[in-house]
């Protein structure tokens, strides 16, 4: 499966027209970002999270949020040695060539670093002489070879300060703060120990054309009037948010004046208010966004921001939703001029365009930590922990072409294409049900629920794949016992579509493989075939179907189901 689908994908989007690269290093020119033949660049990356910062829903860890937390536990399992080999293996294997190479070929131009700072420099209360910075040279390398990476395959990089020391606000997880030590905010040591940090960076980079920019504080979130307590969102002023940023520009400044600065505004990047006139002529603002509609509106306020500040805009961060939320944002900002950087490029889970199987042994250490099971055996947990690290490499990762297909093609062809080729010959033919075809919702498929909305709506988190796996889309999937994938939950008024490339005209038997413990009703085109109620799955076939040669598309619907689940269908010569 793993390189059908990458072959299918490379199919589907080399097929689409590709712009042509950057040239050169990135710099800001008015309102738009360009390359250093002055031609408009829209950046299109992912960003690497999990790789040197973890955060523990990435592994599904749950409320166990921040990496210090998630190593503690580790070292109670399975000792210190262990879990730096564990760490160090992580690091090892996470993100390695193979990842940039496959990116460049999708059609990615970009890629986002996150960056704790604990790779490159101690934490404060660690340092040997307090006020002086110890450097570490190793973290340094990983960078330089992700980026030898970028150069060989004509991706930008950007740097992204992604744990400040200390930590950059409330949500914990995202900058693994510890809310007993003093944060950013709290601390003037932590202050001037990221300022050092962005300059011994800009001055090891400052002449490399693939570094995209320096992302400098990833998503401040901190209401000042309540320390501790809230994320920035209502701070109308916001002066010590932007007095660092100022600061480290000046930095940079002194040792690099050819990059881009990318500032984020309080209240995880977005509140912008008290933002002082602009302070460098290569200075782009970024947004995150996440969960909410993708509409005109949503994105008002920003795009008002760039014209009155006369400078560009990008979409730092989003993602961590369904495809059809993805096309939509993309196909938004895009519209709008603006890049974007998805989140992240992988974990375990379904909904990016890599996954992580994170193996056999790791459930039972995930139910230790998280209180739901016992304390397994400390070498079967490193054994567990290893595998899972090892399992983070390219070549073990599961590509989810869906995901990919709808972030680069579906913004700009919203046709449908084949998931997996359905080559009608004379020999029968069966499409599994989970194979329908790529394309958005109300083209290749037709779903109750296929995104989630909740910061627009104000309810729970939806889910809009039931069973959060194999497919990113509205189409409820599940597992059997023997892990086959099947559509379930599929009930009135959905419909999958599946394109068929027939040889020759003719007449066929379709067998329709379905169960519904209540009875419905499903059908083929205009073909209702009752299911009877039933736990056991059932082969329910239509004698004669004409099908025409060439391209023929083939719609499966739910006329009238509650908890219809389809398996498969099977086309035989009649």
């Amino acid at each position: 499966m793993t390189f059908r689908a990458i072959a299918l994908l490379l199919a589907a989007l080399l097929s689409s027209a590709t712009p042509a690269h950057a040239e050169g290093f990135l710099k800001v020119d008015g309102t738009r970002i360009v390359d250093d033949r002055d031609k408009p660049v829209i950046l299109r990356g992912m960003g690497l999270g999990g790789w040197m910062l973890q955060e523990g829903y990435m592994l599904q860890l749950g409320e166990i949020g921040q990496q210090h937390k998630i190593r503690a536990r580790l070292i109670e399992l399975v000792g210190e040695a262990r879990t730096t080999d564990f760490h160090r293996a992580w690091l090892d294997n996470h993100t390695t060539e193979a990842d940039i190479a496959a990116m460049a070929t999708w059609g990615f131009n970009s890629v986002r670093l996150p960056i704790h700072f604990d790779q490159l420099t101690l934490p404060a209360d660690r340092e040997p002489t307090p006020g002086e910075d110890t450097w570490l040279e190793e973290g340094f390398q990983r960078i330089d070879r992700l980026l030898a990476w970028s150069k060989a395959h004509r991706v930008y990089l950007i740097l992204d300060l992604h744990a400040a020391p200390g930590g950059q606000g409330n949500d914990l997880a995202i900058s693994d703060r510890d809310p007993a030590k003093p944060s950013l905010w709290e601390s003037a040591e932590n202050q001037r120990k990221t300022v050092a940090l962005w300059t011994k960076l800009a001055a090891r980079y400052k002449d490399e054309p693939w570094i995209g920019g320096y992302d400098l504080i990833n998503e401040p979130n901190w209401s000042f009037a309540t320390p501790g307590k809230g994320h920035g969102c209502d701070e109308t002023e916001n002066r010590a948010v932007w007095a660092l940023q100022q600061r480290i520009t000046a930095a940079i400044r002194a040792v690099d004046r050819r990059h881009i600065v990318i500032v984020e505004g309080n209240c995880w990047g977005n509140n912008y208010q008290g933002l002082p006139p602009a302070w460098d002529a290569n200075m782009v603002l970024s947004f995150h966004k996440y969960w909410n509609r993708n509409d005109a509106a949503s994105i008002a306020d920003i795009v008002k921001l760039r014209e009155n500040y006369g400078r560009p805009i990008w979409l730092g961060e989003s993602g961590e939703n369904s495809n059809v939320w993805f096309r939509d944002a993309i196909a938004l900002v895009e519209g709008e001029g603006i890049g974007w950087a998805f989140w992240p490029l992988k974990k375990i889970g379904f909904n990016q365009p890599l996954e992580i199987d994170p193996g056999p042994g790791w459930a039972a250490v995930v139910a230790w930590m998280t209180g739901k099971g016992p304390k397994p055996d400390p070498d079967a947990a490193y054994a567990a922990m290893m595998q899972l690290a090892e399992n983070s490499r390219f070549e073990r990762n599961i590509p989810h072409p869906d995901v990919i297909d709808a972030m680069l093609r579906q913004p700009h062809d919203a046709s449908a294409r084949p998931f997996v080729p359905h080559r009608l010959a004379a020999g029968p033919l069966t499409i599994r049900a989970v194979d329908y075809d790529l394309g958005p919702a109300g083209i290749a498929y037709a779903d109750t629920v296929d995104a989630n909305y909740h910061v627009a709506t104000g309810g729970e988190r939806a889910a809009w794949n039931n069973g959060s796996t194999y497919r990113n889309d509205g189409v409820d999937i599940a597992r059997e016992a023997d892990g086959r994938p099947v559509v379930a939950d599929f009930v009135t008024g959905e419909w999958m579509r599946y394109g068929v490339d027939v040889a020759k005209a003719g007449r066929w038997a379709m067998t329709i493989r379905a169960r519904s413990a209540k009875g419905g009703t499903i059908a083929l085109g205009d073909r209702e075939i009752v299911v009877p109620a039933s736990a056991d799955w059932r082969d329910l076939t239509l004698s004669e179907v004409a099908l025409a040669a060439g391209a023929v598309p083939l719609v499966l619907r739910a006329v009238d189901c509650g908890d219809c689940a389809v398996d498969s269908l099977t086309l035989a010569p009649n």
